[in-house]
């Protein structure tokens, strides 16, 4: 009865985990760029009263044995970098990722960031800049004075200014991918960082070494499923009424086993 407590109880807490990343990915279904989470459960430690081929006689042995689960960790969370919905916004500067890679940006601190969000402006020096004011990497600033901007699908940044006919490059925008984009750091505001698990960053002009192509006028709309988390937090939701009856049952059964003495 106490493995069963103590099971149920490590089954309580992994659940509740697991509803705390659901309501996240919930709560950020309209983010863009954002990219949901999930949790990677593993089951713990057994508690081994008779293994498996223990011999029972001369020219006998168990087949199976005696193994009792301890109870289940939550383990880790993983992204899922898939592919989110483009939305068309028109907006000159809001650029949309089709296939793999991330926007690099200068953060406050001097190190770079990435993100799928490219819900871009430009700044009072005509620099383009996240929602956050972060400068896009490789720096490109557009002339106060253009008529128009065009963004390529391979990056090309080109201006037309008044008397020429002819647009002007004013720079080229690069994505980055990862080996292990799942080993990603989230810093928050859609933008991760690397760590030693994802690997180092290698850049690119968008659709070359298997980097995505760029949409200009849309932007990646979040990859959260909300049927599929409804769906899910069902699941979750029994699972923790099952591990909730299965301590109350315990309970019950120890006051009897208690009982029996009076």
């Amino acid at each position: 009865m106490l493995r069963a407590l103590y099971s149920s109880a490590t089954g309580l807490a992994a659940q509740q985990l697991s509803l705390d990343v659901l309501a996240n990915n919930l709560a950020n279904a309209s983010t863009t760029g954002f990219k949901a989470s999930r949790t990677n459960f593993q089951d713990l430690m057994y508690d081994i009263e008779k293994e498996p081929g223990t011999q029972t006689g001369t020219n006998s042995q168990l087949p199976t044995g005696s193994q009792i689960g301890l109870g289940v960790s939550s383990g880790t969370t993983s992204t899922d970098f898939s592919q989110g919905t483009l939305q068309q916004t028109n907006g000159v500067y809001d650029l949309a990722i089709s296939g793999q890679g991330f926007f690099k940006v200068l953060l406050p601190d001097g190190t770079t960031g990435y993100t799928r969000a490219g819900s871009f402006n430009i700044d009072n020096t005509g620099k383009i800049v996240t929602q956050q004011g972060y400068p896009v990497q490789p720096e490109i600033v557009v002339p106060s004075n253009k008529t128009s901007v065009t963004i390529g699908a391979d990056g090309q940044v080109s201006v037309t200014v008044p008397g020429q006919a002819a647009p002007q490059v004013v720079g080229q925008l690069t994505l980055s991918n990862f080996p292990n984009p799942a080993g990603l750091v989230s810093q928050g505001g859609s933008i991760f960082q690397p760590s030693q698990a994802s690997g180092q960053a290698t850049d690119g002009n968008p659709g070359t070494q298997g980097l995505g192509t760029l949409t200009q006028g849309s932007i990646e709309q979040s990859n959260v499923s909300i049927v599929e988390s409804m769906v899910q937090m069902i699941v979750l939701q029994r699972a923790y009424e099952t591990n909730s009856k299965v301590i109350q049952a315990a309970d019950e059964m120890l006051q009897t086993t208690n009982g029996i003495k009076r």
